[in-house]
């Protein structure tokens, strides 16, 4: 199989043959239709998440069950699956609160044993899924069955991007009809976040981006109101929006310290700021101390969206084939499997949402 492998970090990836090892009991082989190229990806490149080196990259996508090991039985060869990065315990104290994305054993299989086999050696998939190649082998319980009818190029989404946009804002923040939401960074995940918030039901989505060319993306997935940072104060540009206020809901999505700063300031006292995108280690925000107590607002993290990938997975396909979920909206190109470190290049530059890889018709 073609995988798309990093080697050192900070390099660029290349395009090499891999063969997968035996199957397991408890694991499933894969044959990829799509996968999504996430932000994620691009951190592990560059070194700011941890990842087991040389490791084939990617950890959102979709394909065909091509071999099941002697001990599953809850999928078959032939089933269309939604691949997903979190695989929890189901018996650890997180578990079974319900917080199944902060199960501390869901990234286990990710820095395990190899994967495959390179002709230099072992290699490791990112994140335990390793989607940017052609096929993977990964535990039956990191697939997600969904109705076939679903455009797999579509359902690859649903395995990190869309789950966790929507479900930060259905989940997380758990925003009710009516109230007001800022969405700040509009791409792949920052898109579905603005489509949750539409699903929720509030009346004023406010998107905003450094990049203009980014905001129509988000008035098509249902922001009422946008703010082009490059041109604009936000936080000033949200009070005016809110007859001075605030939002009740702040939505970040990039994971800057600056971003953080502004979706706080511009959350109204006794409002909510969530936190999605995934700063530096060595980031920090400052807050002054009075103001977290004196206005009452909620600062939290979102994993995942709070989701739990066996529940929430089929749910999002039901609502993307129903139509309440345009996952079209969120796909900038698709590419090729060459075409990955452009994608790269696209995502530094902040253009686009999401570049999906896809894959030919099974062999």
């Amino acid at each position: 199989m073609r995988a798309v492998v990093l080697r050192d970090v900070g390099q660029p990836t290349a395009v090499e043959d891999l063969a997968l090892r035996r199957i397991g009991d408890q694991e499933v082989r894969v044959r990829l239709q799509a996968s999504g190229v996430c932000h994620t990806d691009l951190s592990v490149r560059d070194g700011s998440m941890p990842a087991l080196l040389p490791c084939t990259l990617g950890h959102e996508g979709a394909g065909i069950v091509t071999e099941v090991g002697g001990a599953v039985t809850a999928v078959s060869t032939g089933d269309h699956v939604v691949l997903t990065w979190n695989v929890p315990c189901r018996r650890c104290p997180h578990c079974l609160r319900g917080e199944t994305q902060l199960c501390p054993h869901g990234l286990k299989h990710a820095f395990g044993g190899p994967y495959a086999e390179s002709p230099t050696g072992p290699v490791w998939p990112e994140m335990g899924a390793g989607t940017l190649a052609e096929e993977t082998l990964l535990p039956a319980a990191a697939v997600v069955p969904v109705d076939q009818s679903l455009p797999l190029d579509h359902a690859a989404l649903l395995g990190c991007g869309v789950t966790t946009g929507v479900g930060a804002v259905l989940r997380t923040a758990a925003v009710r009809p009516g109230e007001s939401v800022l969405v700040i960074g509009c791409g792949g995940v920052g898109l579905a976040a603005i489509q949750g918030a539409r699903l929720a039901g509030a009346a004023r989505i406010i998107a905003a981006d450094r990049n203009a060319a980014q905001l129509p993306a988000a008035t098509a997935s249902g922001a009422t109101d946008t703010v082009d940072v490059g041109d604009a104060d936000l936080v000033g540009a949200v009070r005016d929006l809110t007859g001075g206020a605030g939002v009740d809901h702040g939505i970040e999505v990039v994971g800057k310290p600056a971003t953080i700063r502004a979706a706080f300031d511009a959350t109204r006292r006794g409002g909510a700021v969530t936190l999605v995108g995934a700063a530096g280690f060595t980031e920090s925000v400052t807050l002054p101390a009075l103001m977290l107590m004196a206005d009452g607002k909620k600062i939290q993290g979102s994993v995942y969206g709070a989701s739990d990938p066996a529940r929430d997975i089929p749910v999002l396909a039901e609502l993307a084939l129903r139509g309440r979920l345009d996952i079209e909206a969120l796909v900038t190109r698709r590419i090729g499997i060459d075409d990955v470190e452009a994608a790269f290049t696209d995502m530094v530059a902040g253009r686009g949402a999401r570049s999906v890889v896809c894959f030919g018709p099974p062999s």
